[in-house]
């Protein structure tokens, strides 16, 4: 038996685990996946808040009302419409002492850094990234009374009177169920790479897309609909958008941010690093999860497919990250030509950006992005490097260029009246996929991060956290969603802690 029962071992669910603890609870982390981390470890790493004290040391004043108003500006309005404003401004109004709590633990953040639309920096970026936060609570919870348990699979939820008393779970093959005392707490991730969720809230269309994170397949989401609760903004997603493939290797900087004493070391020298060598760091960061611009197509970039050719107007989402979809093995590469690449070798002309943070340029990917990036003098010499069918190639660049040149007519629809592409340097970049980064549907909760049933009433005993309880919160923009993790985590468990002593 334990207090409290965490189902997922990402962020939202390690700072829930690590905080009871702290509160003196026993409880139980089940990881279906080998490894801990979930979406937050494999992000940049960044924390957007109002109030911290690297804003008040930076002199810089702000409020969780201007934070609330400036969130609203990231959406687009169809969607930010639907956002729960109650539940986005109590988390914004929490933030700031949960980055103060996650900084008492020893991790160091670098910042605050600007994001327009917010009208003052707000972006917090951890030392050396994002796997700082997961052994950092990891060993919180280790250190008292917390037990982890990975490659456990939580299958059903039990229910006894009417309450959730804990889970049924395989493990090794075989069932297993753990009992909880004062709840269970959904913190299982989100549904991008759920395809019959996809399909069923936005569409079958969509359904061919993949998430950024494989393993996110709405297991939080399926447990809370079993035990009758309604689902909420299912239809908004955080993409789909064109990203290139991670590298195969991992980054020397996490690396050595899994080495504890380094991880420290790390941080205590971060205030004495120059601003150069802290920007090279989070460039590195960039060019492996960041997405490239869009403004590429309209300056003249094309995209091709593994046999060549292009398949789509490259102006035009989703439809182009549906058509991305349908390619062979899911896979398009943008064609640079000289003067594109020219063009985005310089501001404000960038490959992909951190806002206000870092931008990467086309030597940027060529020089840290080689399984990415590549280039050659002649279009035949590109296509041999990627193993493209040069013929292929060469008629999709001959027909464009005779389009644009003749104001012909583009068969994928395509505006007319655009440069063609020449000259004696070319780069490819890709393979890219069409992706999920995130999805802003949940469970239905009310402000103590309860989840409802069909009537709006709590399910006794089941809570939600980070993606399984965003609900009907919109955040768009960078760090919000770390922050909501971390945030969310720290509030159930205070929240459990108060529901026991009261008992």
């Amino acid at each position: 038996m334990y207090d409290f029962i965490v189902v997922g071992g990402g962020g939202s669910g390690l700072a829930a685990a690590a905080r009871g603890v702290e509160l003196g609870l026993s409880v139980l982390v089940l990881e279906k996946q080998p490894q801990l981390g979930g979406t937050t470890g494999i992000a940049v790493g960044s924390y957007t808040t109002s109030g911290s004290a690297l804003q008040r040391k930076a002199g810089i004043e702000d409020s969780v009302e201007d934070h609330a108003e400036d969130a609203g500006k990231f959406p687009p309005p169809d969607i930010e419409v639907k956002n729960n404003a109650a539940y986005r401004h109590q988390f914004l109004s929490h933030a700031a002492e949960t980055l103060e709590w996650l900084t008492g633990m020893g991790l160091v953040f670098h910042g605050p850094s600007p994001e327009p639309p917010n009208r003052v920096p707000r972006m917090h970026n951890v030392v050396p990234g994002a796997q700082a936060y997961i052994l950092t609570l990891q060993a919180k919870i280790l250190s008292g009374s917390g037990k982890i348990l990975c490659e456990t699979s939580v299958k059903k939820l039990l229910k006894e009177d009417g309450r959730i008393v804990g889970v049924e779970c395989d493990r090794d093959g075989r069932t297993e169920t753990f009992r909880s005392r004062l709840g269970v707490v959904l913190a299982a991730g989100d549904y991008a790479a759920a395809p019959d969720l996809i399909a069923e809230f936005k569409g079958d269309s969509f359904s061919e897309i993949e998430g950024i994170n494989p393993n996110a397949c709405g297991d939080g989401h399926r447990l809370a609909r079993e035990a009758g609760s309604p689902l909420v903004n299912m239809e908004i997603t955080y993409g789909p958008e064109l990203r290139f493939i991670p590298p195969d290797k991992t980054d020397w900087v996490d690396t050595l941010g899994r080495i504890g004493w380094v991880r420290n070391l790390m941080g205590k020298i971060t205030p004495l690093v120059p601003e150069s060598v802290m920007h090279a760091m989070i460039k590195k960061k960039l060019v492996t999860w960041q997405h490239p611009e869009d403004k590429l197509f309209p300056e003249g970039a094309i995209l091709i497919n593994q046999e060549g050719e292009r398949f789509c107007n490259e102006l035009v989402t989703p439809d182009r990250e549906t058509r991305v979809a349908c390619q062979t093995g899911k896979i398009a590469y943008i064609l640079l030509d000289q003067g594109l690449i020219e063009k985005f070798s310089e501001w404000p002309h960038f490959i992909s950006t951190a806002p206000e943070i870092a931008y990467a340029y086309v030597e940027d990917y060529l020089r840290l992005r080689p399984d990415v990036a590549t280039e050659a003098g002649t279009l035949e010499a590109l296509a041999r490097k990627r193993d493209i069918p040069f013929e292929g190639l060469k008629e999709a660049v001959q027909t464009y260029n005779q389009i644009q040149s003749e104001n012909g007519s583009d068969p994928f629809g395509r505006p007319i009246g655009e440069r063609p592409l020449e000259g004696d340097r070319w780069v490819l970049l890709g393979p890219a996929k069409a992706y999920f980064t995130t999805t802003e549907g949940s469970p239905a909760c009310d402000l103590e991060m309860r989840v409802l049933d069909e009537s709006g009433e709590p399910i006794p005993g089941l809570y939600a956290v980070g993606q399984n309880g965003l609900g009907g919160q919109v955040l768009w923009g960078h760090g919000l969603h770390i922050a909501w993790a971390m945030t969310s985590g720290r509030l159930v468990a205070e929240g459990l802690k108060r529901m026991d002593e009261a008992s």
